[in-house]
């Protein structure tokens, strides 16, 4: 039985066999030293409304930690409370909502998201009793400075705030983010920005030296807590001076500060603090120097990856010295015109090739891209043993429609049988099913490789 089950479990493909190259998780390996606290009884087994005098070698962590991400990021003040980044930007636009009713201006509930902003912005904004003003970017993935000073003196007198991303979700650095964040000051809003790619600026940039007013911190990505099948997570929100006052507090019991009296955004008054350990082992260890190389190595695998499948794989967007952020946008629609061959054929061929795909299908994103983040783990020889699969796959590719050759039609990849139309309710899973019919990539040897 252990060595069915053993077997069972090389099957999987885990950051502890191969790299993981997912844009939208920031997958990490994350040390064994950084776990181990979260088993010990004294954080694990603490009641989140313990007394507070029972529970201040836990505070004491916290405060610490808080610090840390004061520094990190250049705010002023921490919410520990939001258990997730999308909790984050909720406990964000609460404050800036509390911020304009305290100074009169209730009415004011624009928010302008650029086209490049993280995906849960707009849901967030409408949470928050906010209309929602889409600013439009350009051919490189920035975003219209002209589209977006149009539309803050549009909205000039409403204006509430910006959620911007940065990098965006492209890919790039918004080279004008400072001019971006000057313009909706100077129409009366506030900056809100999206944290989600926070691990491309630790070090070497921060959100208040940028212009924000308040971000949120994934520490579930940044600042290597694990995530992976929907939790746990912590989204905690930096915030300037003037925003801190109306950071969520808690009524039951209640944390010191300026909020006093502010309702909450989560259950607890820290969220979910029994991970916090992770992220503080995690910054405790590296320290400045370390957690800064941690950023440049991020960006140098993308830029490496991006370099080396661009004759293979079209980078989407590129900034104006042709590099990329954290991550870069890899364009499979060519090959898909050319081919038939879409970008969910050439992600089953890379698990032959045991690797995970890059990301797919984020609705932020063209159609039939691909977001490869390779961040910071992998060293120099993992990353350079991912590129030649990518390019082996863009060459089955083109050999399975090479002149003269008829495209195959049956091949075992793609043909994982599915249902013809949904199955209603009570019927059996042996109901009709087909396979895709598609021309795809087929494995033209056992081992799985062409």
């Amino acid at each position: 039985m252990l060595r069915y089950l053993k077997r069972l479990q090389n099957k999987d493909l885990a950051l502890d066999h191969s790299m993981i190259s997912l844009g939208s998780c920031t997958m990490k390996l994350n040390a064994t030293s950084e776990m181990i606290p979260v088993t010990w009884a004294e954080f694990g087994d603490m009641h989140p409304f313990a007394p507070i005098d029972q529970a201040q070698g836990y505070l004491e962590m916290i405060a610490s930690l808080t610090e840390y991400l004061k520094t990190v990021t250049g705010f002023d003040a921490i919410c520990m409370q939001p258990n997730s980044g999308a909790q984050g930007e909720y406990a964000g636009l609460v404050a800036i909502r509390r911020y304009h009713a305290n100074r009169n201006e209730a009415h004011r509930n624009i928010c302008l998201i650029p086209k490049s902003a993280h995906g849960t912005n707009p849901a967030t904004a409408q949470m928050c009793n906010m209309q929602v003003v889409v600013v439009d970017c350009d051919d490189n993935g920035n975003v219209d400075v002209a589209d977006l000073k149009a539309k803050a003196e549009q909205h000039a007198a409403n204006l509430a705030c910006l959620m911007i991303t940065y990098p965006s979700t492209h890919g790039v650095f918004e080279e004008a983010v400072k001019d971006i964040c000057a313009i909706v000051h100077q129409h009366g809003g506030q900056v809100y920005m999206d944290g989600a790619n926070l691990n491309a600026q630790v070090g070497l940039t921060s959100p208040g030296f940028i212009g924000a007013d308040v971000s949120h911190m994934n520490l579930h990505k940044t600042f290597a807590i694990p995530h992976g099948g929907g939790g746990p997570g912590m989204g905690p929100i930096g915030l300037k001076a003037h925003l801190a006052p109306f950071m969520a507090n808690h009524a039951v019991q209640a944390i010191p500060g300026p909020h006093q009296g502010q309702g909450a955004v989560s259950a607890a008054p820290y969220g979910s603090a029994s991970i916090l350990p992770i992220s503080w082992m995690y910054i405790t260890l590296l320290g400045g120097e370390g957690v800064k190389r941690a950023t440049e190595m991020a960006i140098l695998n993308a830029n490496y990856v991006a370099n080396q499948l661009k004759a293979h794989y079209p980078v989407l967007y590129v900034g104006s010295k042709g590099r990329v952020a954290h991550e870069c946008i890899l364009d499979i629609r060519p090959i898909k015109a050319a081919t038939g061959i879409a970008e969910i054929d050439i992600a089953k061929r890379l698990m032959d090739y045991g690797f995970h795909a890059p990301t797919m299908s984020a609705s932020r994103w063209p159609a039939r891209s691909w977001s490869s983040r390779p961040n910071r783990n992998p060293r120099p020889n993992s990353t350079a043993s991912f590129q030649p699969w990518f390019r082996s796959a863009r060459r089955s590719a083109r050999s399975r429609t090479a002149p003269g050759r008829p495209m195959p039609t049956r091949s075992r990849t793609p043909h994982i049988p599915r249902p013809t139309s949904p199955l209603p309710t009570g019927t059996a899973p042996t109901a009709a099913r087909k396979p895709s019919s598609r021309c795809r990539m087929c494995a033209t040897t056992s081992s799985g490789r062409a």
